[in-house]
């Protein structure tokens, strides 16, 4: 019940990198595996199909989490912070954002619209546990979908059916 009551966006952080272990915790609380049995997750997903990828934009790169082993992953070298926003300066100094990026090819047997509610459905629910480990934790974040996600999908060099529609910044809340 705290966790809901303190549930908010903030958009502004201070400069503090997350430590790793508060980085597997929120990840494991966004999408990490609950049910090693059956590779259940802490949010839903379409159909028994894990077409989520998250990746951590930081200043010292990009990251991608691998739920499996619940571990993050070094994916790409450079501080690519402000190219996940349009217009929100805050997001350039954010200590992590974190990057939905869903592949819509793996939703087979549906309609193009289905489809965009299943990813949508998905990654909100990720973002919104996102959120309540972060008003557990006394950490700030907003989700975001104003993201340049095409360009963004470029950028980070992901394949065609992947695509990048949700963003969201994470850190210590400005004192």
């Amino acid at each position: 019940m705290q966790a809901l009551k303190e549930r908010r966006s903030i958009r502004s952080y201070a400069e503090q990198a997350l430590p790793r272990q508060e980085l597997s915790n929120l990840l494991w609380a966004a999408w990490g595996i609950n049910r090693p049995q059956s590779n259940g997750r802490t949010a839903p997903h379409w159909h028994n199909v894990y077409a989520l990828d998250i990746y951590l934009v930081m200043a010292d790169g990009v990251w991608r989490y691998e739920p499996m082993g619940h571990r993050i992953v070094f994916y790409m070298d450079g501080d690519l912070r402000a190219q996940t926003t349009i217009g929100q300066a805050f997001v350039a100094t954010a200590p992590l954002n974190l990057v939905y990026a869903f592949d819509m090819s793996l939703l087979t047997g549906t309609t193009e619209s289905d489809g965009i509610a299943a990813m949508a459905a998905c990654v909100a629910m990720v973002g919104e546990n996102v959120y309540l480990y972060c008003a557990a934790a006394g950490l700030a974040t907003v989700f975001r979908q104003n993201v340049p996600g095409d360009k963004l999908a470029q950028t980070l060099k992901l394949p065609p059916p992947q695509i990048i529609r949700f963003a969201q910044s994470v850190g210590y809340p400005q004192s």
